[in-house]
């Protein structure tokens, strides 16, 4: 017992010795002073030029020690400082060199221009700052004077490798930690760019910027009317959308494009090519929907019901997309999306910076189609007591004759009998309804059922019928008409306008516009119907489906009242042009 009482004792003596021979910063806080860093330098004096060919060579900050009355262990960091009248913010923050406690601190020539860079300061231009050295000492810290130095950058701009945009107009907010990566474009060597893009969506009247990480110190881009600016103000969209934003940090420009529509389009949808099923945008560039597939062939993807902006899958592989007029660019080519699925399916469209793709699969909640219904021998659809059509009669599908003019409010029925006598059948859609009713073609199908009951039209217009009994289905579709307007002349058909007319029953339509003399115009459902002029220098006259001329029939510019009326198989119409 008394030897390790001893040993107890000895170890007391030692640590008390050692306490004596300097204060610790463990030691309570009590009244004492602590003194200033002074006589602050630097190794190759104030005005410095940083040489972008020595990127590693280091300038040694120097100062006198701070000292504290109570000889508690003092710790410096190196303050470069951008001060203005309104600013003074740290560009760069270093510890001295062993771990804080010298009184030097050498920082290397890439670090300092990455600062100056990130403050907003440009290549190869002098840059104005101070810089100054905050000496530490438990919770007590004192400055050195700001001392002043001119530092010229390297000639060549910093361009960062990734971007990120964050801003209370943007979907995760201001939270820069949470900041949306943009996609870096390959050139067309398949090698990285400068030019960053990015599906988004923006909220209206607030802002939002570009960073060059997701935490600061950062790059930071705002701008205004195109240009990107380093350390510009903050940009805003006037109104909320989804957004494709590019960036070209080659020549420090930006551009927007706000997707009002993105579909898919193509022979495997009911539409066919002339009209897109919808995608419903999820966010952080994710558009999703449930389409019916219903034949084997190829579709593509599309913005805002036009055919510039087209998205395409990459030849080589299963799955990745491009934008048609993006792909020589980034050195590949492009292809349409070959499906041979049938059925419900979810549709995905990736546009996020992981890379575009796309993705098919099964809707695990699609509806069991219903049974088959036995076909009858004969099928008439009625209205208002009397008969619409007869329909023709092919295996177990039965397709409309003709073109029918139905109108909202008129009670239809499908029977077997034509005095309404037979076997009734009725559909769980009315017809008419649909998000897209501006498509070229739009085409819905319909559960079919055989109990008695009203067909309801919700929209007048041209309708196409076809009745399914095997597979319990009535299709219906219409056409819309537009007026194409271009400059042929001046080979100008890129830049032609697409009027849409207004249908009012029967097969009328109608259009005001503004027009332009000596421009081509043609009657159009792309491509199904075409109407051409047997007379096309006529302000009126007829028209034939897959012939006649391009209309070039107004030699003064103006507002133009159009009215065409067509045919019930929509193979003739006549038309005419009132100056208003």
């Amino acid at each position: 017992m008394n030897k390790k009482l001893n040993i107890i004792v000895a170890l007391l003596v030692m640590i008390m010795a050692w306490g004596c021979e300097e204060d610790s910063n463990l030691q309570p806080e009590g009244k004492w002073e602590l003194s200033s860093p002074a006589d602050l330098s630097v190794s190759i004096g104030n005005a410095i030029t940083l040489d972008e060919s020595k990127p590693d060579e280091e300038l040694t900050f120097t100062w006198t020690p701070a000292h504290s009355s109570a000889n508690y262990n003092v710790f410096y960091e190196l303050h470069i400082v951008k001060v203005s009248a309104k600013d003074t913010t740290s560009l760069l923050v270093v510890d001295s060199d062993n771990g804080g406690k010298d009184t030097q601190a050498k920082i290397n020539a890439k670090v300092i221009d990455e600062a100056l860079s990130i403050g907003g300061f440009p290549a190869n231009q002098e840059a104005s700052v101070k810089y100054t050295v905050r000496a530490k000492c438990l919770s007590k810290t004192s400055d050195a004077p700001y001392e002043d130095i001119a530092v010229t950058r390297f000639a060549t701009e910093i361009i960062p490798d990734q971007l990120f945009i964050s801003g209370l107009a943007t979907e995760n907010g201001d939270d820069l930690s949470e900041a949306i990566q943009l996609k870096r474009l390959n050139d067309e060597n398949l090698n990285p760019s400068n030019k960053f893009e990015i599906y988004t969506k923006l909220l209206a009247e607030k802002e939002f910027q570009f960073y060059s990480a997701q935490s600061l110190p950062a790059h930071q881009y705002g701008g205004a009317e195109g240009e990107l600016v380093k350390s510009g103000v903050a940009l805003t969209v006037s109104e909320e959308g989804v957004y494709k934003i590019n960036i070209d940090l080659d020549n420090n420009t930006y551009s927007m494009f706000k997707v009002d529509f993105l579909g898919a389009i193509g022979s495997v949808f009911e539409t066919g090519w002339g009209g897109d099923q919808l995608l419903e945008y999820q966010g952080l560039g994710v558009w999703k929907a449930s389409i019916d597939f219903v034949a084997e062939g190829g579709f593509i993807f599309r913005a805002n019901k036009n055919w510039v902006n087209i998205l395409k899958r990459v030849v080589g592989t299963s799955n990745q997309i491009v934008a048609e007029s993006d792909a020589a660019s980034q050195g590949v080519s492009y292809e349409d999306i070959p499906s041979n699925v049938k059925g419900l399916h979810i549709l995905t469209l990736d546009l996020s910076a992981n890379g575009y793709s796309f993705s098919i699969e099964e809707d695990p909640d699609a509806p069991i189609g219903g049974d088959p219904i036995e076909a009858p021998e004969s099928l008439y659809l009625l209205g208002g007591g009397a008969v619409i059509d007869q329909l023709t009669k092919q295996g177990d599908v039965f397709t409309s004759t003709k073109n029918l003019a139905l109108q909202a409010g008129v009670e239809y029925q499908l029977n077997t009998a034509s005095d309404g006598s037979g076997t009734s059948y009725t559909i769980d859609v009315n017809l008419g309804v649909t998000e897209s009713p501006e498509d070229v073609r739009v085409m819905v199908n319909s559960n079919l059922f055989d109990t008695s009951g009203n067909i309801t039209v919700e929209r007048d217009q041209a309708y196409q019928l076809e009745i399914n009994f095997a597979e319990a289905k009535l299709k219906w579709s219409y056409y819309n008409l537009f007026m194409f307007h271009w400059d042929e002349i001046n080979q100008g058909w890129d830049n032609r306008e697409e009027f849409l007319l207004t249908y009012e029953h029967p097969y009328k339509w109608n259009l005001t516009a503004d027009l332009t003399a000596d421009f081509d115009h043609k009657f159009f459902s792309p491509w199904d119907n075409d109407f051409g002029a047997d007379d096309p220098s006529a302000l009126s006259g007829t028209m034939t489906n897959k012939g006649g001329s391009n209309f070039r029939n107004i030699t003064n510019s103006g507002t133009y009242l159009i009215s065409i009326e067509l045919s019930e198989d929509y193979s003739i119409g006549t038309y005419e042009f009132v100056a208003q």
